[in-house]
């Protein structure tokens, strides 16, 4: 399952990409407030920092203006995906820009019968929101199970990315389901790399590593004369 980290922030996305597990990058219109700045220089940063897929989302709500923005997004690098939202409007620009090669990543999924009519639109990337479905008391998880089911059974081409990640449970439930990728933020992915267990026996090895190596220096120092 390929990982994507859910953020505008550079510096965020730098590190994971030091960490070598770096598949791509989902930006939204609230990521972007947290760091302000200009877009699509943000944007043009993030496909510096990774090949993989960089999602940018249009706010326009009318086909049109969606094309427009869509168009623009796409002209600031080649890995750049066309973020669209689940709606009649939405469907249509997603027909559209895969008519023009323009890959899309159809967002604000919650049902699995929404994931295939993106996919039969055309969509290269489907977001199920699965936090948000757990917060109202659905079982998110169940839409990426169901959505994996139809995209195999009828070997469609697109891929489910979960999305709307809280914990890390959420990435090991992803991935069992067969979710072709899983996009985190930073905070879920530093939540994965730690456990108690490995923290405590990392220190106990230092410890055990500094206590042998002064009784070295103890004997070795205790043998030598004048």
């Amino acid at each position: 399952m390929k990982l994507f980290l859910d953020t505008a922030d550079i510096e965020e996305i730098r590190t994971v990409a030091r960490w070598g597990v770096l598949d791509g990058v989902t930006t939204n219109p609230t990521l972007y407030a947290k760091v302000g700045g200009s877009y699509e220089g943000i944007l043009q940063d993030i496909c510096r920092i990774t090949p993989g897929p960089v999602s940018a989302e249009v706010v326009a709500e009318h086909v049109d203006e969606m094309l427009v923005e869509g168009r623009s997004f796409a002209k600031l690098a080649p890995n750049i995906v066309v973020k669209v939202p689940m709606s009649e409007e939405g469907l249509e620009a997603i027909y559209r820009f895969a008519e023009e090669g323009i890959k899309t990543n159809c967002t604000l999924i919650f049902t699995a019968n929404q994931g295939l009519l993106a996919a039969k639109a055309g969509a290269s990337l489907l977001s199920p929101f699965i936090g948000r479905l757990d917060d109202i008391n659905q079982d998110g998880m169940e839409v990426i199970r169901e959505l994996v089911g139809i995209v195999e059974m009828h070997d469609l081409d697109t891929e489910v990315l979960t999305a709307s990640v809280r914990h890390p449970r959420h990435v090991t439930e992803a991935a069992l389901a067969g979710s072709h990728v899983a996009t985190l933020p930073f905070k879920v992915l530093q939540q994965m790399v730690h456990h108690p267990l490995t923290d405590k026996g990392i220190k106990t090895f230092r410890d055990d590593w500094d206590k042998a190596r002064q009784v070295v220096a103890q004997t070795t120092g205790s043998g030598v004369t004048n």
